[in-house]
């Protein structure tokens, strides 16, 4: 562990004050550059592991704060340094061919970087893990039982609708409790990364923040389109979805509550009831995809490198970490017990599968592949390994009805990421606004995303405010859309499954390993399918999976 500035600050001089005499030299450096990187990254890897694994630990949230105030601000004056020296030397054009994503990012980087605004980044920072302490200690107790809000949302498969009913209002009402204290969180966020974007030149932190993700392949307006093209597509075809649920549950109006039980009123699906079996289930599945994907997991659970059930203080979410150089990625999430817990290991699987192909690039920009190339990677598995889940669900109902269910998650989920996205378009360009004005951008903007069939009667302050259970929107702003672009290419990617198994994994595999090291409509080719944003695209996809929905009702 980095135990002060100075342990790196020698590192860091050596390598500004290397004398590069040729090509040759310069790619040596820039190799070393990227392993001292990698090296810092996986160190503060390691903090956010422990922090939010426990977000009552004062030592975890201690060192993991040291990191963001005392290192951090100094890797990012050196690290712009060094990039300053790339950008700057006569032997660049040699490595343009090579390196070519990685070279256009660091010169993005470099026209972004202001030193006034390493402070309010350190503190931006700071501030959004704030998010993770107040939702980490909500809970709700049943039956003489506490439960964190993961832990109760099982209840909400429950075939009794009055402790569904029960259960979602405990939840909603929790939540309540603190969406003052989430509202402010926001402001205090809002002002940061608006002060960060006008020090940059930018109008608003919208802007800023597509250039600062280095979206290179596609606009702000093509998001736009992107997210106008799911309310056109998606939207509907959830509603039918709705529609079917509302009728077979034979239901007056469809409640909230409502959404997660079985369609048939059949008891609630357990895939596992142990988190060994949990692991050991998810390794038979992901090695009857291809037998070194169940072993990249059963490494990981060897070496404990998987945080998976449920606990009091622990962060809310999910997330797979990976380790850029013990190559060996960590798998974090809140199992329950219930279905959703498989897709999500088996999503983060799927960005672990694509840590370990990557192990061998050697440039940390490349060997860290933007969100639309990461996402697609994990959404891609959950679907392809949906065709052996049979070693989840023994029961060939059972496996139905977990398809069906996984598919219906496909379907509303696009609606969904098209609204927080939409949302945080308007939060951004918008500002300064009042809480006043939040909420009705809000309620405006869900009635062009969600179905009007779900009935929020009695629930409409709680409604109001579903927004903030989003983490992204505090923790990662804008990193969401990214979901809908890689859900699409996951479906295609899928629907090449269906077709040919062997060849549609042949391109999967050959996209990932790439990484980073080609522009993001390459990795697509590379995956055997289209980057593309048009409503006629999008439509046909989601009439692949409608088709397939509908075969298993």
């Amino acid at each position: 562990m980095i135990k002060s500035w100075e342990q790196l600050e020698q590192k860091f001089t050596a390598l500004l004050n290397e004398n590069i005499q040729n090509p040759q030299q310069l790619e040596d450096w820039f190799i070393r550059r990227s392993q001292l990187l990698m090296e810092i990254e996986e160190d503060l890897g390691w903090r956010y592991i422990r922090m939010t694994g426990d977000t009552t630990n004062e030592k975890y949230r201690k060192d993991y704060e040291f990191f963001i105030e005392k290192i951090q601000p100094n890797v990012i004056r050196f690290e712009h340094q060094l990039n300053l020296k790339l950008v700057n030397s006569p032997f660049l054009k040699h490595l343009e061919e090579k390196y070519f994503t990685a070279i256009r990012l660091i010169k993005r980087q470099v026209e972004l970087y202001r030193e006034q605004n390493i402070p309010l980044m350190v503190e931006e920072e700071k501030t959004s893990q704030e998010f993770a302490r107040i939702t980490g200690s909500m809970t709700i107790r049943c039956k003489g039982k506490e439960y964190t809000l993961q832990q109760a949302s099982r209840f909400l498969y429950d075939n009794q609708r009055s402790m569904r009913k029960k259960i979602y209002n405990k939840i909603a009402n929790r939540r309540l409790k603190d969406y003052t204290k989430l509202n402010d969180l926001l402001d205090k966020l809002l002002k940061l990364r608006t002060q960060i974007a006008q020090n940059t030149g930018y109008d608003n932190f919208r802007d800023y923040k597509h250039d600062e993700l280095g979206r290179f392949d596609y606009t702000v307006d093509d998001v736009l389109q992107l997210d106008k093209a799911i309310a056109l597509t998606a939207v509907p075809l959830y509603g039918s979805a709705l529609e079917y649920r509302k009728n077979k549950l034979k239901l007056k109006q469809l409640k909230p509550w409502d959404l997660d039980v079985d369609v048939e009123n059949k008891p609630a699906l357990q895939p596992f009831t142990s988190t060994q079996e949990f692991v050991q289930k998810a390794i038979k599945t992901l090695s009857a995809v291809r037998p070194k994907y169940g072993q990249f997991l059963q490494t990981m659970y060897e070496k404990g490198y998987l945080d998976l059930e449920s606990r009091k203080g622990k962060a809310p979410g999910g997330y797979n970490y990976p380790l850029l150089v013990s190559n060996v990625p960590f798998i974090f999430m809140n199992a329950a017990g219930t279905i959703t817990d498989v897709i999500t290991l088996l999503h983060e699987s799927g960005h672990a599968i694509h840590a370990f192909l990557t192990a061998d690039i050697k440039i940390y920009e490349q060997k860290e592949p933007p969100s639309e190339i990461a996402e697609l990677a994990s959404m891609s598995m959950e679907l392809i390994s949906m065709e052996h889940w049979e070693h989840f669900f023994e029961n060939p109902d059972d496996l139905r009805r977990a398809k069906r269910y996984q598919i219906e998650r496909v379907i509303e989920v696009l609606p969904w990421i098209a609204l927080i996205d939409s949302f945080q378009h308007w939060l951004y360009t918008e500002y300064p606004h009042i809480t006043a004005e939040r909420y009705a951008a809000w309620l405006e903007q869900a009635t062009t995303y969600f179905p009007k069939i779900i009935d929020w009667t009695g629930l409409e302050w709680y409604f109001a405010n579903l927004w903030q259970k989003q983490l992204h929107i505090y923790e990662v702003p804008f990193y969401y859309i990214e979901y809908a672009i890689a859900q699409l290419g996951a479906i295609a990617i899928w629907r090449n499954y269906k077709l040919n198994p062997q060849q549609a994994l042949d391109n999967y595999e050959k996209a990932l390993k790439l990484g980073y090291t080609r522009p993001i409509p390459e990795v697509y080719a590379a995956a055997g399918i289209e980057f593309n944003f048009s409503a006629d695209y999008i439509n046909e996809l989601l009439n692949f999976v409608y088709e397939q929905y509908e075969k298993l009702l």
